[in-house]
């Protein structure tokens, strides 16, 4: 039995509105850009204004929240991420990939209900700035554009209705089980040998994200006004959430890249470089962070 079904038959749901269920413009929260802008501009207000309140005191540790509120998201990753899966493989098994991209038939009621929720897991996970800021930690440009980017991305998808979604959103789901797990257990004192193989992985998944949705796009234009040029025929969605989520998607490569070459390649400011594969005067640099966090 799918893991939905099991849910809906073992787990007692209360009952809510439609609009919490059914993606309602203008009746779901969060829907129409006069709630989205204003929210995120309070989100800019709130982070900024704490940072110039933590200023003068001591950071605060908030350990057990902090774990609290990373193993949440991991596990409600995981969670979203195998209820997405279980709806998309079935489909792309038997209609092929293209059509599992781009066709409107994989607009379905339980898919747009899973984007829905991953939506609002980009609200909850604003509250990392919160805890960066509480703590007295570096608010980097990278992390503070991609969280409100993100929810800003997710909220034109779902209001253009574009089909080939569930690929960006399945691989940042992946990444952020990962991710998240790194932040719970770091937090409590475990050595991860591996974060920067973990930024490897954001960077890749942007890779492949930008491979699906230049496809889908360049397949609509050239179906839709270029028919003389190859293409596997039209992809489902609005035209504006197709180009801004290409365009955001470049974006995010672009800043990811640079974070890595900062983080592990440049030389930490104090540092002399290695000579013929020695350290030179105070100690190696290449390869070792330089106080950046993960996004």
């Amino acid at each position: 039995m799918a893991i939905a079904d099991l849910i809906l038959k073992y787990v007692p749901l209360p009952s809510v509105p439609p609009q919490y269920t059914s993606y309602t413009p203008g009746k779901t929260p969060l829907s129409t850009p006069e709630e989205v802008f204003p929210a995120l501009a309070a989100y800019l207000l709130v982070i900024f204004s704490v940072r110039a309140y933590m200023k003068d005191r001591p950071p605060m540790k908030l350990q057990f929240l902090f774990q609290v509120h990373n193993i949440f998201l991991s596990l409600g990753s995981l969670l979203l991420l195998s209820l997405i899966m279980e709806e998309v493989v079935p489909m792309v098994w038997k209609h092929g990939a293209f059509w599992g991209m781009c066709h409107e038939g994989m607009w379905t009621s339980r898919l747009e209900f899973y984007y829905m929720i991953n939506y609002s897991f980009k609200y909850i996970e604003l509250l990392d700035t919160l805890f960066l800021a509480l703590k007295k930690k570096p608010l980097a440009f990278l992390h503070v554009f991609h969280h409100s980017a993100t929810a800003l991305l997710c909220f034109t998808q779902l209001n253009g209705q574009t089909s080939i979604q569930w690929v960006p959103i399945s691989i940042n789901l992946l990444v952020h089980v990962i991710m998240y797990y790194y932040y719970y257990a770091t937090a409590g004192g475990a050595k991860i040998w591996w974060k920067k193989y973990l930024t490897t992985l954001q960077i890749a998944q942007f890779v492949v994200d930008l491979f699906a949705v230049y496809f889908g796009t360049y397949s609509y234009y050239a179906a839709n006004y270029f028919p003389h040029l190859p293409h596997f025929g039209t992809c489902a969605g609005t035209e504006a959430a197709a180009v801004f989520g290409c365009v955001l998607l470049s974006s995010y490569l672009v800043l990811f890249i640079n974070f890595y070459i900062q983080t592990y390649k440049a030389p930490v400011k104090g540092k002399k470089p290695i000579t013929n594969g020695k350290a030179n005067g105070n100690g190696v640099t290449n390869g070792s962070a330089n106080g950046h966090k993960l996004e």
